[in-house]
């Protein structure tokens, strides 16, 4: 394969694996967005709860208890909606991980090559220049005897 080839291919593949850690950075994101949901909904359910305590210390009426649990319930069941989104958003993140890491497989493959042919190259170049001072250097002799 040639260098311009292999520079093309080089260009491809690291094009693929930018594109590939945006998607994964993207998806990272995601997942911590909703850890900051999971966290947020509970943390308003125990601020709720801390309400609910302190009014029932005093004395509260059913329907308002009814209220309290009601929402409290609502608060569970979103909570595990944004836990099935914190699977979701993590299986998917590791999915893209897995094709970042392939990805970025591929450019170093890419890169070894293009390194055995810059050495192929210079060593090609090397011998060109000894066959050029070994024909300088014989014609040089010839020339004194």
């Amino acid at each position: 394969m040639s260098t311009k080839q292999l520079d093309i291919l080089y260009r491809f593949e690291k094009e693929k694996e930018v594109k590939a850690a945006q998607d994964l950075q993207a998806a990272e994101l995601e997942y911590q967005q909703n850890l900051e949901r999971m966290k947020g909904v509970g943390e308003y359910r125990l601020e709720y709860m801390r309400r609910l305590s302190e009014r029932s210390k005093e004395g509260i009426e059913s329907s308002t208890f009814n209220h309290f649990h009601s929402f409290v319930n609502k608060l569970d069941q979103a909570g595990e909606q944004v836990k099935i989104a914190i699977d979701q958003s993590k299986a998917l993140m590791e999915q893209k991980k897995r094709l970042w890491l392939k990805q970025r497989q591929k450019v170093q493959a890419v890169e070894h090559l293009k390194e055995i042919q810059m050495k192929k190259l210079a060593q090609q170049e090397m011998r060109k220049e000894q066959k050029m001072f070994d024909e300088i250097a014989t014609q040089q002799f010839v020339r004194r005897t």
